[in-house]
């Protein structure tokens, strides 16, 4: 099914903020309460692992569910699948915020996570069922700006209302948010998978396009690339507790700092994105990327490790880094979809748990690891940005054979 309108400047802006508003759920629910965690483990009686399993298991459901999102909707339509995980997540949500024990907060908080992604993964096969490549990417970029903006606004937001309302308003704001996009969504969202394009539900045609999709080098680096790629970045909102904390002492309500520049980053990078659709091939948006992230890197290495940290040097590498992630997320993210024009929704989904799995790592183990020093925390992010570059240069050797 196709909307008469759908070329027109007023749907296509409608629509790329529905869909990114559904994206940036799912960074929202992580995002939104790490000023709080202080508060909550003192409320909660927690112990430090303990809080921060309720992020890891978050992730962790999180990344997996985004298995089974585009499929179901491959199967169900766009449309229910998105409808039905934000009624979920608006519970959980709502759960969240009764807690009375850090273990019942854990338990929402994965059913939190397996709700989220729906949003993302589904937004991006209905952009691809609408429009073609500049039209897509034009698009794309709309929704990649809403998504990224995401882990740099909601820390601002979420350390006002634990400053103003304690931790539990950070929930009920979700759960508020939850419920404004389910009756949104229910009465605006199209569905954009006619059925005669559906595939079946049944495990062993679910299994056959896991396979194909899954076992695809090509789609393997590309996903390898996006998670990478966006983890070098997210690795600094992580870790934003101790980093703007402890290393530059800076209180809650100050996260600012670091958010405002990656927030003009992000704008600056979507704009940029947009713009060479039609301009510029695949790879010579790749190429600029890459050289905004390896520039503002290596920058930051070298600034570790000659200074102490300080503001404002310790976060103008992320605001330019932050310009080539949000140059290259939509560039790699429709290469993807177009290995698999018949699977869209089961590459999305499968694109989806690659990145989704690395941030798991990212959030359980890597910045755990690195956040007491932002020397390691340079070399991380360094190391995550050669991964991703690899990963997309190896790609693009092999796409030239």
């Amino acid at each position: 099914m196709t909307h008469p309108d759908r070329h027109s400047r007023s749907f296509r802006i409608a629509f790329a903020a529905l869909l990114g508003a559904l994206a940036t759920l799912g960074p929202f629910a992580v995002d939104t309460y790490l000023p709080a965690f202080g508060g909550m483990q003192k409320a909660l009686g927690a112990t430090p692992i303990e809080m921060q399993q309720t992020l890891s298991a978050y992730l962790l459901s999180f990344g997996f569910m985004f298995l089974f999102h585009g499929a179901l909707s491959d199967s169900f339509g766009r449309k229910p699948v998105i409808v039905v995980c934000l009624a979920v997540f608006t519970v959980a949500s709502v759960g969240a915020a009764l807690s009375t024990s850090v273990h019942a907060l854990i338990g929402w908080r994965m059913l939190q996570g397996v709700s989220t992604g729906a949003g993302v993964v589904v937004g991006r096969a209905m952009i691809r069922d609408l429009y073609q490549e500049e039209d897509a990417q034009r698009l794309m970029s709309m929704v990649t700006l809403f998504f990224a903006l995401a882990p740099a606004v909601a820390p601002i937001l979420g350390g006002l209302l634990f400053e103003a309302f304690g931790w539990r308003s950070n929930f009920w704001f979700l759960a508020a948010v939850g419920l404004v996009l389910v009756a949104t969504g229910a009465k605006f969202l199209i569905e954009t998978l006619p059925a005669e394009r559906r595939h079946s539900f049944h495990p062993r045609a679910l299994m056959h396009g896991y396979r194909e999709v899954g076992a695809s080098r090509p789609f393997l680096l590309l996903s390898l690339a996006v998670g990478f790629n966006f983890n070098a970045f997210f690795l600094y909102i992580l870790s934003a507790p101790v980093f703007l904390g402890v290393h530059l002492g800076l209180a809650p309500t100050e996260y600012s700092w670091l958010f405002i520049p990656s927030i003009t980053g992000i704008l600056v990078g979507s704009q940029l994105s947009g713009r060479a659709a039609g301009r510029l091939s695949r790879s010579q948006v790749m190429r600029r990327a890459y050289t905004f992230m390896g520039v503002s890197a290596a920058a930051n290495l070298v600034y570790s490790f000659a200074f102490p940290p300080s503001i404002p040097w310790s976060v103008l590498p992320v605001f330019f880094y932050a310009i080539g992630s949000a140059m290259a997320m939509p560039t790699i993210s429709l290469t993807t979809l177009d290995l698999f024009p018949t699977r869209r929704g089961m590459a999305a989904s499968l694109q989806g748990f690659v990145s989704g799995m690395i941030n798991t790592i990212t959030a359980g183990v890597i910045a755990p690891a690195v956040f007491h020093d932002t020397r390691w925390m340079a070399v991380a992010m360094m190391a995550m940005m050669l991964a991703g570059f690899t990963c997309w240069r190896l790609y693009y050797a092999g796409a030239r054979k």
